[in-house]
């Protein structure tokens, strides 16, 4: 059995496997070593103990290293045991008991927002929303919600064209200049809505979840039936969205944020506002 003097030695291992796995591509030792303000001596040692166990693999002609199969095998084993459900599923039913309408969890897959979770309350209504369901990302509140903590450049490659901006109903943006402003909006408020976007009569308030690296990994939303004039929707502004109806969201946006936060809390995450670009 492992002593107590184990765990730096395991921590730094742990470490290197966070460097290896938020780059892009294979990087040096003299990289890992810089970034974790290790000893040259130490680094190799870890990148040793971790390509022997499989973790990392290294590329000897480039002299680099990257992320081994082993790596890849804990990856899909924990996407096997679905965790992101399963520590979202309680939080999604608590907050349905408290606000009365539709809640859902999304996650970006590509330039669409695919629905994982979705929990009625005891009298649901019919929404085109469901488990496995995607839509355009750009026209969910839980789409944008994430969209808004992504990189400028990642944005643009998931939306390049002008036939990227489809729409549903007549609201919406219908440029990456439009997107652009509208997410900036959102991210200084810190969270979505969407008002018709989606289905007429209907409008969502959603909030990203983040991993350990502060990068938004899923999104809460709730949904209720709303209607108001067809008209596009201002967004979130100043910490307060407004829909052409003069109505406002911050109540629901303060739970749903603090269920968003929560999961954000049991994944081990952190929060992606300080110092992440904005789309």
């Amino acid at each position: 059995m492992g002593s107590s003097s184990d765990v730096p030695a395991l921590r730094r291992g742990l470490a290197v496997l966070r460097v290896l796995a938020a780059r892009p591509g294979p990087v040096s030792a003299a990289v890992i070593a810089r970034e974790l303000e290790l000893p040259r001596s130490t680094t190799y040692h870890l990148l040793a103990e971790l390509t022997e166990a499989g973790f990392v693999t290294h590329l000897p002609e480039e002299r680099r290293y990257g992320l081994g199969v082993a790596s890849f095998e804990l990856g899909s084993a924990y996407l096997r045991h679905e965790p992101l459900e399963r520590l979202a599923g309680p939080l999604l039913r608590e907050l349905v008991d408290r606000v009365g309408d539709n809640a859902h969890l999304g996650v970006l897959h590509g330039n669409e927002l695919l629905y994982l979770i979705k929990e009625r309350p005891s009298r649901p209504r019919t929404l085109v929303t469901d488990v496995g369901v995607r839509l355009p990302a750009q026209l969910t509140a839980s789409g944008r919600a994430m969209l808004a903590h992504l990189p400028r450049n990642q944005v643009r490659a998931l939306f390049p064209r002008a036939d990227s901006f489809v729409l549903r109903t007549e609201r919406g943006p219908r440029d990456l200049p439009e997107l652009r402003r509208l997410l900036a909006r959102e991210y200084r408020a810190g969270w979505s809505v969407e008002d018709g976007q989606i289905t007429e009569g209907f409008a969502s308030v959603a909030c990203a979840a983040f991993d350990h690296g502060g990068r938004p990994t899923a999104a809460i939303s709730v949904t209720m039936r709303h209607h108001c004039e067809p008209v596009e929707a201002t967004a979130a502004e100043n910490g307060r969205s407004r829909s052409p109806c003069g109505e406002s969201w911050p109540e629901l946006a303060r739970l749903v944020r603090a269920t968003a936060d929560e999961l954000t809390n049991r994944i081990g995450g952190r929060t992606g506002r300080e110092g992440r670009a904005r789309g």
